[in-house]
């Protein structure tokens, strides 16, 4: 047996009928028990929109930087330009390492849903980049502490020699002492 029911928006008038998923998106998100919403997905920063307060705020996630701040202006470029926020309202925050700015009042859109899908949108063309970093510091880290045959040698094969390096140590020389390019006259 199935149930119709008929909602009546105020003053009787017929609830509009729910409009259509235009886009879904996937991030790792939390929300705060303030009504918050927290992004986690880029490996630099974490961002905060306070959908109440119309804001967004970014925090370094570990580390502080030159590079952080080039992420964080990054993303507020990218939401300026496509009008997000509002021109000129990007400022430091309160919490050291912050930025922050407004999103402007829009009748028309759920203004939070809108800057949730423009941050989507910027961390997915973030991600090539940052996977090719951590690509980059793991190959190096291989390199390092696995190296292949041609650039290893094992114990024993490099024969000992009675100098080595690029310190003297032959009598009368002052190489040791760190003399070489002094002027004697």
């Amino acid at each position: 047996m199935t149930i119709n029911l008929h909602v009546k928006g105020p003053f009787g008038q017929e609830e509009e009928t729910p409009k259509p998923v235009q886009a879904t998106i996937k991030l790792n998100a939390r929300r705060s028990l303030d009504g918050n919403l927290m992004v986690f997905d880029h490996p630099e920063i974490d961002i905060v929109v306070q959908g109440e307060k119309r804001k967004i705020i970014t925090f370094p996630t570990d580390e502080f930087g030159d590079h952080v701040y080039a992420t964080q202006s990054r993303l507020f470029d990218f939401l300026q330009k496509k009008g997000i926020i509002e021109l000129g309202t990007i400022q430091g925050g309160n919490i050291y390492g912050s930025l922050e700015a407004m999103i402007p009042e829009s009748e028309q859109v759920n203004h939070t849903q809108v800057a949730l899908l423009a941050i989507s949108h910027w961390i997915d063309e973030e991600r090539p980049y940052w996977e090719a970093k951590e690509e980059r510091e793991k190959d190096f880290e291989d390199y390092m502490t696995e190296p292949s045959e041609e650039w290893s040698t094992e114990l024993g094969e490099v024969p000992h020699s009675p100098i080595k390096g690029t310190v003297n140590r032959w009598p009368g020389s002052n190489a040791a002492a760190g003399m070489t390019g002094m002027y004697r006259g």
